[in-house]
């Protein structure tokens, strides 16, 4: 089922090595960034497509709609190019748990930096 993506977008996409670029998936209602992931032209064309998150999984060489096992979907409401064309930003409905972990993001634990710390 090979999908391609718009020229005029693939033209401004600037790919890693591998082909991919940085797609981030941010929550509408409440502005959380939920997680990160990796897309190709294919991915994100299907994205587009079918209003449903579709990622390249680097690790198992193939793409994954995000709750297609889980049931935790993500239903997309906007998809933005970033200015260099290097990642894709993705405003989503999110059902149950973003994070592979379970958790509602994949940002919450590991805190680095905060204000008072």
């Amino acid at each position: 089922m090979g999908m391609s993506l718009d020229p005029a977008v693939a033209a401004r996409l600037k790919r890693n090595e591998a082909g991919l670029v940085a797609a981030i998936a941010q929550e509408r209602g409440t502005g959380d960034v939920l997680m990160m992931a990796w897309m190709d032209d294919e991915a994100l064309a299907r994205t587009l497509a079918t209003r449903k998150a579709t990622y390249y999984s680097r690790s198992r060489q193939q793409y994954w709609v995000k709750g297609e096992t889980s049931g935790h979907t993500q239903y997309v409401h906007e998809v933005r190019l970033d200015c260099d064309g290097d990642a894709v930003l993705l405003i989503v409905d999110q059902q149950g748990a973003a994070c592979h972990t379970g958790t509602h993001t994949c940002w919450d634990g590991d805190l680095l930096l905060a204000d008072g710390s």
